[in-house]
């Protein structure tokens, strides 16, 4: 055991495909290896009590799946210019960290909607249902990226400290 009682697992990430009117959710296996969907979380508006709402709800979601991180697709232009919603998304994640208390890290999340409507498709669902889910889907997405990404980084790591000794 690490000090503070925790184990030498990975830890856990909550990945978060935010929209105007819907976030995706996501969480990581306690292995920090695959990530599953979650729910879809409705917003309630832009007022400022319906945010709060709505971190309140993410805020939950991190206690219940005892996260140590969240990943938030970032909704950069195909150019890799921060778009509109960017900016609102970061503010949004900013917000999140400092009631969390927890790291946010930022995942480019370029054609991932268009990724989970193709995975939707393929597996069967109507286009009309997608709506449902396929946020939900992007956020899996989001996530798993970043797992992926994070896993290839510290075997790459490792290597590196393996042919210095």
């Amino acid at each position: 055991m690490e000090s503070g009682g925790r184990s030498h697992y990975p830890a856990r990430y909550l990945g978060l495909d935010v929209g105007s009117r819907r976030i995706g959710v996501a969480v990581s296996d306690e292995l920090g290896l695959a990530a599953q969907p979650v729910l879809t979380l409705e917003r309630r508006g832009d007022g400022t009590a319906n945010r709060r709402e709505d971190l309140r709800s993410l805020a939950r979601l991190c206690r219940r799946f005892a996260v140590a991180g969240i990943v938030v697709g970032n909704p950069l232009h195909l150019s890799g210019e921060a778009s509109p919603r960017a900016t609102k998304t970061q503010a949004f994640a900013a917000e999140l960290g400092e009631l969390t208390g927890l790291p946010i890290h930022f995942w480019d999340e370029r054609l991932t909607t268009h990724e989970a409507h193709e995975i939707l498709y393929k597996a069967g669902h109507e286009r009309q249902k997608h709506r449902k889910v396929v946020d939900q889907v992007a956020a899996t997405l989001i996530l798993q990226s970043f797992l992926d990404e994070k896993q290839r980084s510290e075997i790459r790591d490792q290597r590196s400290r393996d042919e210095s000794r």
